[in-house]
């Protein structure tokens, strides 16, 4: 983006340059040398701006401040994303009451934090012969939970698992 030129610089040796102020004021248009001139007249250095259009943008400004700030902005942002997590509960289709009360409320606390939820129900046995008790299971845990998730991905069956993906509602 921005780089710091030097008094070697052979690119811009010899150059006209289009230079502007620490106080962000058009100078205009002068040699290499001359902004040079005046950069180390003001103790700030000469950074190159816009190199790839002609002719090149210049600017005087402190280049040791500018990337600290840089950095600085770049580390603020990194810190206000959110990572969202994929947190998983498992369920059987004969779950008592109590207990799925219970996943109930930690997958809303999940959905709450802004993670996504994979609920596993697991068939074992006999169980396998009562897919649609399972499915049953799901669409109630879907009706608690519906004031603050989404489904992300519908119940699909992968041998002897349901597995369904619920999303936070989007923030207005």
């Amino acid at each position: 983006m921005a780089r710091q030129l030097k008094t070697g610089d052979r690119f811009f040796r010899g150059k006209t340059v289009r230079l502007i102020s620490e106080d962000n004021e058009q100078l205009g248009l002068l040699s290499f040398e001359a902004a040079l001139e005046r950069a180390h007249a003001a103790g700030l250095d000469l950074v190159e701006i816009a190199g790839k259009i002609d002719p090149p943008v210049c600017r005087i400004m402190d280049f040791g401040k500018f990337q600290y700030q840089e950095c600085k902005r770049q580390r603020e942002a990194k810190r206000k994303q959110i990572q969202q997590k994929v947190k998983e509960v498992k369920m059987h289709p004969n779950i008592d009451d109590n207990d799925f009360q219970t996943k109930a409320r930690h997958t809303i606390a999940f959905l709450e934090k802004g993670d996504k939820v994979k609920v596993l129900l697991a068939f074992r046995g006999r169980e396998m012969a009562h897919v649609d008790l399972g499915m049953q299971v799901l669409a109630r845990l879907v009706t608690t939970v519906g004031e603050v998730a989404v489904v992300d991905s519908p119940a699909k069956q992968f041998g002897r698992n349901v597995i369904m993906v619920l999303a936070p509602k989007p923030q207005k």
